[in-house]
């Protein structure tokens, strides 16, 4: 009997994530760019929870669109280019723009590749679990990595003002979810045993009797 694999919930949630990643950093961007009516030359905002959450796309004029292939996807949204976290989850390396983009980009790669290999085990397919936060995380870090190659940067829009939370999106949302389960998992939840196609009896057959 074919053994249970969860690859498909790995397939689902990494396209799933990833196509929500996308789909709303595009969309909150254009619809705040509203037409070029920026608050102060920077950006506009909108209010989804007031006192506490809003949706917040800021723009960067100093910036030019790069002569490539990627110009038409920066400029998707809006005609400038927007502001982006050079850093990784939260802003983290922020500091350094350059260098902390290009190496959470290799970071990014090098995560989704063993993702990937992880993911194709026969032992991992069985884990639901464990495939449910790989997809996750997949859908996530690709999210982010398409921003890094195409922005030179990630697009955060997320706010929670209210204390002060660091901008973050929809591929860091899929990161943390993705990560806990995968503690869950870790922690909580005991490994499938391993299932051979064929015990050793039916591989040798009966013991004869001894005469």
């Amino acid at each position: 009997m074919a053994d249970r694999t969860y690859r498909w919930l790995l397939v689902t949630l990494a396209v799933v994530g990833l196509s929500a990643d996308l789909a709303s950093k595009y969309g909150v961007f254009k619809w705040l760019y509203r037409d070029g009516a920026l608050a102060g030359g920077i950006g506009n905002e909108h209010d989804m929870v007031p006192g506490w959450f809003k949706l917040i796309a800021q723009f960067d004029h100093d910036t030019p669109t790069c002569d490539c292939g990627f110009s038409g996807l920066q400029t998707w949204s809006a005609p400038v280019m927007p502001r982006v976290n050079h850093g990784a989850l939260f802003g983290l390396g922020q500091s350094r723009k350059g260098v902390a983009n290009s190496f959470f980009a290799v970071v990014s790669v090098m995560a989704a590749i063993a993702i990937v290999v992880w993911g194709t085990r026969r032992h991992t397919a069985r884990e639901k679990g464990l495939m449910a936060a790989l997809g996750l995380i997949l859908g996530g870090t690709v999210g982010n990595l398409y921003d890094r190659v195409v922005f030179g940067g990630v697009r955060d829009f997320l706010y929670f003002y209210k204390i002060e939370w660091p901008v973050f999106n929809v591929a860091d949302c899929c990161l943390v979810v993705g990560a806990a389960l995968l503690l869950i998992q870790a922690v909580f939840v005991s490994p499938a045993p391993e299932t051979p196609a064929t015990s050793e009896v039916d591989a040798v057959g009966p013991e004869s009797p001894k005469a």
